[in-house]
């Protein structure tokens, strides 16, 4: 009698990308981490962010002309309350993927800031925005404490059959950091986004809870069904290229 073939344990896109590494972070970020398609949940974060968004004021009337992209956005502020969802998935090109859509709750306005994290041959991708037309290699490593550090280099943009490849004058990068704190018993985030010419286009720093929450049973995204994403977090486009 045959013994049934073995299965191995989905893993997460950062479990892939950081291989044996990610043993050594923090408990509780290889738990918010470990999101894999199939598993039954989402994941939430409500928080606040000690400060969020573009600290310099002359830069905000051109980040408001594109922030309807949802990559970017004009505001700037402290003590902002702010609610994130992580959605692990297979994209419809049938590469596991991350999305996470982040809801920021400025006085004045909620703004919208979402990307998708795709494992490709060339390592993990981040697409930004609810069209997918920006791109940049995500590098996650063990930062100290066991945190989770990560940089996004290499910008490029997709609009019809161009793929443009930003030189390095024109590139930003983007330098991320999440840790568990125990005194708070949250997450900590902190991100800086940097132009070489224009300089900080984008800051946040703040702390959040995190939980799983199941999904609907009736949802395809419940049973990692391939291209299941929730329609509420679902972006515009898909971009294929990398």
């Amino acid at each position: 009698m045959s013994r049934p073939a073995h299965r191995p344990r989905p893993t997460s896109v950062y479990q892939q990308a950081m291989g044996a590494d990610f043993q050594a972070l923090q408990p509780e970020l290889q738990e918010y981490f470990s999101l894999t398609p199939g598993s039954g949940f989402y994941g939430l974060g409500t928080g606040r962010f000690d400060v969020v968004g573009c600290p310099q004021r002359w830069l905000r009337p051109l980040l408001a002309l594109n922030a309807a992209e949802e990559a970017f956005f004009p505001e700037y502020g402290e003590n902002i309350p702010f609610e994130v969802q992580n959605h692990a998935h297979a994209d419809p090109f049938g590469r596991a993927s991350l999305t996470t859509v982040r809801t920021i709750q400025f006085p004045a306005a909620d703004r919208i800031f979402q990307d998708t994290t795709s494992l490709t041959p060339r390592g993990l991708v981040d697409y930004l925005g609810r069209r997918r037309r920006l791109a940049t290699d995500l590098h996650p490593e063990v930062g100290p404490g066991r945190s989770l550090r990560a940089i996004s280099t290499s910008s490029r943009f997709f609009g019809g059959n161009l793929r443009l490849g930003l030189p390095g004058g024109l590139d930003a990068t983007a330098y991320m950091e999440q840790k568990w704190d125990p005194a708070s018993n949250q997450h900590r985030i902190q991100v800086k986004v940097l132009h070489r010419m224009l300089g900080v286009l984008l800051v946040y720093s703040g702390g959040f809870d995190y939980r799983l929450v199941p999904y609907p049973r009736h949802e395809a995204a419940a049973h990692g069904v391939p291209d299941s994403l929730p329609l509420q977090v679902r972006p515009d486009r898909w971009e294929p290229r990398v």
